[in-house]
């Protein structure tokens, strides 16, 4: 069921949809077109943004990630430690003799129900900390894809291998992946995004793919990359703030100054009548579960850290690449590109409710003699 494991079998091109057992795989690109959707790095795995060059695959995580580690379980702790001793005096109260009853039963619960929770949320902080060091622990060894723009080429170094690998941008595979499984659970689905390409020289196929919460924040993520490639976006700010919540003067990153805009914005919409009463305590209710300023701090801190794991020697021919060409010397569009971009706005803009991987298949057939890299 795991969509990280599907690989294409046919060659892949815009538009293509390829069953599997267990779901379906739908490609993006060779030839990335635009998709219409708006350029998000939902997860976060973008990592650094310049003029040159756009890192993938070391990022950090966002402040909901964070918040959900902390507030998840402290809200477990706190509805099994006060809020069922509640229940109980309530139930005892009214079915039995009144206080006495009621406290008797709020105290026995009580002394059970707090220790339940407080082991509780800690084990729940634990298994929830365990993926997040566990990635930590890779990036020590893991080198970023390096997205070039001025040079219209993908740097790859996988992982166990020192010798970077250069495919040029419009022959570089992408695609999504929607799978679904029966558990205990009942029926799940999962989806990813992966990217991939043949060793210019010897022909090997390498792959890379990641889960995403849903097939729109697959083709977000990979409309980020595209965009940036196109110049159509320039920051990370662009591709990580879709809220809006960062200053001109802010890093790029949730950090505190995310927190206080927040706080900003949310007052100037409650005065305005923009937001009620109802929302304005949610909103304080759940940063205070969330333990407040504390998930932004903690992403402001794996920012450094993440900065300071990936301060490793690159390869030499890497960061020879990685320098900044003179204007003129940059590396244009190919004309095939320029057509079929130009056709998909065309149908998009027809029917903007239609499908974008019916629209690339449309433009594949009409632009069939074009040839395709084989997956």
């Amino acid at each position: 069921m795991d969509p990280k494991n599907a690989q294409p079998e046919q060659p892949p091109r815009a538009g293509l949809s390829e069953p599997f057992p267990s779901g379906r795989l739908t490609f993006l690109a060779p030839r990335p077109l635009p998709t219409g959707v708006p350029p998000v790095d939902h997860g976060h795995a973008v990592g650094e943004v310049n003029d040159c060059y756009l890192d993938f695959g070391t990022g950090a995580t966002s402040v909901f990630g964070w918040q959900m580690t902390l507030g998840g379980p402290f809200f477990c702790f706190l509805f099994t430690a006060f809020f069922v001793p509640l229940m109980a005096f309530l139930m005892f109260y009214w079915l039995g003799n009144g206080w006495p009853d009621g406290i008797h039963a709020l105290q026995g619960v009580f002394d059970i129900t707090f220790w339940l929770g407080f082991w509780g949320g800690l084990f729940g902080f634990f298994i929830l900390s365990l993926p997040r060091w566990q990635a930590y622990a890779k990036l020590k060894n893991v080198i970023p894809t390096r997205f070039n723009r001025q040079r219209r080429e993908v740097c790859f170094v996988p992982e166990g291998q020192k010798e970077p690998i250069f495919v040029p941008w419009e022959e570089l595979v992408a695609w999504v992946t929607e799978a679904q499984g029966v558990t205990e659970y009942g029926v799940q689905r999962q989806y990813g995004f992966g990217i991939g390409f043949y060793h210019p020289e010897t022909g090997e196929k390498y792959t890379l793919e990641f889960e995403t919460y849903g097939q729109p924040q697959a083709i977000s993520t990979w409309e980020a990359i595209r965009a940036y490639m196109e110049y159509e976006v320039h920051t990370l700010k662009e591709i990580q703030d879709p809220f809006e919540l960062q200053g001109p003067g802010d890093p790029p990153w949730e950090g505190v100054h995310v927190f206080r805009n927040s706080r900003k914005r949310l007052h100037e919409e409650f005065r305005e009548g923009k937001r009620g009463m109802f929302y304005l305590t949610g909103w304080y209710l759940y940063h205070l579960i969330t333990f407040w300023t504390i998930p932004n701090r903690l992403v402001e801190w794996e920012v450094r850290k993440i900065k300071r794991m990936s301060r490793k020697t690159l390869p030499k021919a890497m960061l020879e690449w990685s320098e900044s060409l003179p204007e003129d010397q940059w590396s244009k569009p190919s004309e095939e590109l320029k057509r079929q971009s130009k056709r998909v706005l065309e149908l998009r803009k027809a029917d903007p409710q239609r499908p974008v991987t019916e629209i690339f298949a449309q433009v594949d057939e009409e632009f069939s003699g074009v040839a395709s890299m084989s997956a």
